[in-house]
């Protein structure tokens, strides 16, 4: 699988490890806890919980940002691994997830392996894009697609944003109880003038390349999203993230699912 990620342009998107400082304190890392961080990309995350005390696992399945990470924190247990295939001997204590679901298609194969790799009672712990993230931004580009003639959707929609009922369902399926799942809108400032043209080439670099002008294919997106997007001279991302809370049931406890409320 070609490794599509760049650690350098990620970096200019610090938003995603420093807008999740609230969830790792939902997690609520104890010293001593094995804690699994599933896409942990380079390691700001990782590091937060393993300064707690916990003794955490960072896995991405991107070699680049594994690298990256493991450059930054050389003390810290980093791998490369798929969050689709998750195997360890010594099962967790809490699984932590930021910013990753979105991308993991079907989402039953992660939450399945997620919940393999929970020891009886453990938590999940988890934030990613859900119904309608960065709806008007992709709804730009894809406008600024279609005035060069390209339709962009394929690529523009590629990730998994689910609603509160349907995440749950997935959880439930795989045995989690104790759901607790939330949306919430998150408008994002996006750092730079081109911060919009930024947030296209890190998370759709297939979409400019696809175009015939790419530089009239950013002007054209710019256009269209400014009146929605540009907010006191600072383009934002339209943002809904959602937050999920759940545990693995102790057994011989019964799969009973508390209702999720948005």
């Amino acid at each position: 699988m070609i490794d599509a990620w760049d650690p350098a342009l990620y970096g200019r998107h610090e938003f995603v490890h420093r807008l999740a400082a609230g969830l790792v304190d939902l997690l609520d890392p104890r010293p001593g806890e094995r804690v699994l961080d599933v896409g942990c990309g380079t390691g700001q995350l990782t590091r937060a919980i393993a300064d707690r005390g916990a003794r955490v696992v960072g896995v991405d399945a991107s070699p680049a940002m594994i690298a990256e990470a493991t450059r930054k924190y050389p003390d810290l247990d980093l791998r490369v691994m798929d969050a689709r295939e998750l195997r360890f001997d010594v099962p967790f204590d809490a699984v932590f997830s930021n910013a990753t679901l979105h991308w993991v298609r079907p989402p039953e194969a992660a939450a399945g392996r997620i919940f393999e790799v929970l020891r009886p009672g453990g938590r999940l712990v988890a934030e990613f894009g859900g119904e309608g993230n960065v709806r008007r931004v992709l709804a730009a580009a894809e406008k600024a697609g279609d005035s060069l003639g390209v339709d962009l959707r394929d690529v523009l929609h590629a990730n998994y944003f689910p609603s509160v009922d349907q995440y749950s369902a997935v959880l439930s399926a795989a045995g989690f109880v104790g759901v607790r799942a939330e949306i919430y809108d998150r408008p994002t400032p996006l750092e730079g003038a081109d911060g919009l043209r930024g947030w296209i080439r890190m998370f759709r670099p297939e979409a400019p390349g696809r175009v015939p002008n790419p530089d009239r294919f950013f002007e054209t997106m710019e256009d269209v999203a400014r009146p929605n997007l540009l907010l006191d001279g600072v383009w934002h991302a339209d943002y809904r993230r959602l937050r999920v809370a759940a545990r693995k049931p102790s057994a011989p406890e019964s799969h009973r699912t508390i209702p999720a409320h948005p």
